[in-house]
């Protein structure tokens, strides 16, 4: 029968992850004339080639960001100067000010920023943050008759406020004057404010262009402190903020933001601010010296035990989530007063509101991406291919965090990802995440009348909707989606810069990779493959962590490196051969530092063909039909079978296929072959066990038939 034909394999049977790699063109010779120029690493050469960094001038400029003469931001900002007077006048007046936020880090960092630089300028100054759950984003009418009920004089809008129109007239109207700044996509019509800063309102070519909410904030700060004479001492606490607010809102790390953000990064360990220090600390970034003992509130927080520069990652996995978790489903006043407060006790208590506020946000997105996985696979896993969007709404589900859970089920399932809580049996609010050639916001659009509010960019969004429209949301971005996607792209992308060898694994290369920093959006950590390298080791740590040890033996010398796969206990246990893609870490443990390997793509090392990063290659690799492959039909075990030998692999394959559709592949000189319907989601087995062998041998002989001398140098390989 066929079961016992193609029995289930014990071993190697969870499938691996569903990817296409795309390698970027390799230029040697262009990356050996750049590295003798800049005296960098080959390598590290072609990792700026594939940033578009191709001429010396442009490679300094990349590598030492001082070297870049700015302009002046009241240059490039048209209502930078109105907005300086107007907070000027206000300070001189001791009129009201007050900031209306936004609940995410890049929010809640620009208020604090805000608030320190401008009391400290003598303003009196208050701030107020929308409710996540009751408001939504942005300023509203409700926040601002508030500010006029409490003799507010101007308002001072941070990361929001470019769309809101209506709200901002009705502060003109009540009296009020109203600066907004913000970095968010500009509307049709710019509310009626009396200046808005915004950097999608200057050229793109403009240094400044990049800049995320904090980054405005940063610059409203300085350019006042600057017309006051009172910029000593600012300058330092407001660039920490600024680093740790644009690193955890993505913002492009280019231009000025790559300039500050690497400044900032050497600012924050040593950071004078309370609460900088205590999140640090809570975080676990803060070494512990010998002796030392831990954080208490009677313990005066030191920085002189972590002198290092943070690395982006630092933000990105420790500080930053800890801040918008608090954001996302608690109160962000506890964020405010940890980056505003001069009081060693209450950064430390606030710190540790943040660090339990996070770990409840964990236990939630695990909690609610189990759900979503059960619901997907009973639901709509058959149907995703067709679909091309997964749309999955579900009740009780906290809306602060089914954002996470969107990315981490694109991350699974390799197609746009809409999914919503219901807020009451009436209406529906949810959030959206992207892969690469899908633009989350034009399918918003697409679909904007059947939404209530919707806004976001080509990579997220965030939307409400009448939960009666859901069955014509589901049809229309399944429509939008089959205009921009092919089968081809419904798997997650692995963009690859190059490839190297465990050898030229070391410290020089980690530290010449320390030049491209700080990575981040839009400039990248480089990414990395080796191929047909073996898994000596494995196991599970921690929360479904895969702990590995690699092995590659290159001119009869083994070298092996640690390595770690994190999320991936579903694809446990991995292949004992394989090819993968991985970013460089450094691993600290015991007073040792070593590099080890973040494990970011795998694949079976019979496709380590060179693949073109502007022509991906076809998910479908055991379709390609090679010329005259040899091949017939044979009867086994009352079964009836295919199987030929096909050449356009080397060496070549012998394949079987059962009734069902699933194939054998077996390679000569190989104990290890491959079943499944296609290469994505194969199976490794070992084809000396008697039900393989006995159905190899059967094919063989079929096939013999037809060619023996064929037959015979196929074997001649084994």
């Amino acid at each position: 029968m066929v079961e016992q034909a193609f029995p289930k394999p014990t071993n190697f049977n969870k499938p691996l992850p569903n990817q296409r790699w795309e390698i970027y063109p390799q230029q040697p010779q262009l990356a050996e004339n750049l590295g003798q120029v800049t005296n960098l690493l080959p390598i590290i050469s072609q990792l700026l080639i594939n940033r578009g960094i191709k001429t010396p001038e442009a490679a300094k400029a990349f590598l030492d960001p001082e070297s870049i003469v700015l302009p002046s931001p009241l240059d490039e900002f048209p209502d930078l100067e109105e907005s300086v007077e107007l907070l000027q006048q206000a300070i001189a007046s001791q009129g009201k000010i007050a900031i209306c936020g936004d609940y995410d880090a890049d929010g809640m960092t620009s208020t604090a920023l805000l608030l320190r630089s401008l009391r400290s300028l003598g303003a009196q100054i208050n701030y107020a943050i929308p409710s996540r759950m009751h408001d939504g984003y942005g300023i509203n009418n409700r926040i601002v008759e508030e500010f006029h009920r409490e003799n507010v004089k101007l308002i001072l809008t941070v990361d929001n406020g470019i769309s809101a129109y209506e709200p901002i007239a009705r502060a003109r109207q009540l009296g009020l004057n109203v600066i907004v700044t913000d970095h968010h996509d500009l509307p049709l019509q710019l509310p009626p404010a009396n200046a808005i800063l915004n950097p999608k309102l200057i050229p793109e070519s403009s240094p400044y262009r990049s800049l995320a909410g904090v980054g405005v904030a940063y610059i409203l700060a300085i350019s006042l402190a600057q017309k006051l004479k009172q910029v000593k001492g600012l300058v330092e606490p407001m660039l920490a903020l600024f680093t740790l607010g644009t690193i955890a809102d993505l913002a492009p790390l280019t231009g000025v933001n790559r300039r500050w953000v690497k400044r900032g990064l050497k600012i924050l360990p040593k950071s004078n601010l309370p609460g900088i220090k205590a999140l640090i600390q809570v975080a676990g970034l803060q070494a512990i010296q010998d002796g030392q003992k831990e954080l208490t509130p009677k313990t005066p927080l030191s920085s002189s035990s972590n002198s290092k520069s943070l690395k982006p990652e630092d933000i990105g996995f420790r500080l930053g989530p800890r801040i918008n978790a608090v954001g996302r489903i608690g109160d962000p006043q506890i964020v405010i007063e940890l980056l505003t407060t001069d009081d060693t006790e209450v950064a430390l208590a606030r710190a540790l509101e943040c660090e339990s506020t996070n770990t409840r946000r964990q236990e939630m997105c695990e909690e609610i991406e189990r759900e979503a996985i059960l619901y997907v696979e009973s639901e709509f896993v058959s149907s995703l291919s067709q679909d091309r969007v997964l749309v999955i709404v579900q009740p009780h589900w906290h809306h602060g965090v089914i954002g996470i859970v969107a990315s981490r089920l694109v991350e699974r399932y390799g197609v746009p990802v809409f999914i919503g809580t219901y807020e009451n049996n009436e209406k529906i609010r949810g959030s959206a995440r992207g892969i690469p050639e899908f633009n989350v916001f034009a399918a918003l659009q697409y679909c904007h009348n059947l939404l209530g509010k919707f806004g976001g960019h080509k990579a997220a969004g965030g939307f409400s909707l009448p939960a009666q429209n859901l069955p014509m949301l589901r049809c229309r971005l399944s429509e939008f989606a089959h205009q921009c996607l092919e089968l081809q792209h419904l798997q997650p992308l692995i963009k690859i810069d190059t490839q190297v060898d465990f050898n030229q694994i070391n410290q020089q290369l980690y530290q010449h990779i320390n030049y491209l920093h700080p990575c981040g959006m839009e400039n990248p950590d480089p990414l990395f493959w080796t191929f047909n390298v073996a898994i000596v080791e494995q196991k599970i740590i921690g929360k479904g962590h895969i702990k590995l040890t690699f092995s590659q033996t290159i001119h009869s010398q083994q070298y092996k490196i640690q390595a770690i796969a994190w999320r991936w206990q579903q694809h446990f246990p991995l292949p004992p051969q394989v090819d993968i893609a991985y970013r460089l870490r450094e691993n600290h443990f015991n007073g040792n530092t070593t590099i080890q390997l973040e494990l970011v793509g795998i694949r079976l090392p019979h496709q380590h063909q060179a693949i073109n990063y502007q022509q991906p290659p076809s998910s479908h690799l055991f379709s390609h039909s090679p010329p005259s492959p040899l091949t017939t039909n044979f009867e086994y075990d009352q079964g009836h079978y295919t199987c030929g030998i096909y050449h356009n692999h080397l060496p070549p394959e012998l394949r079987i296929k059962n009734p069902e559709g699933n194939i054998l592949v077996i390679q000569p000189g190989r104990t290890i072959g491959l079943l499944g319907k296609n290469r994505q989601e194969c199976v490794q087995v070992d084809i000396c066990q008697p039900q393989y062998n006995k159905i190899i041998k059967a094919a063989l002989k079929a096939l013999s038939s037809l060619s023996p001398e064929s037959i015979f140098n196929f074997k001649q390989m084994s």
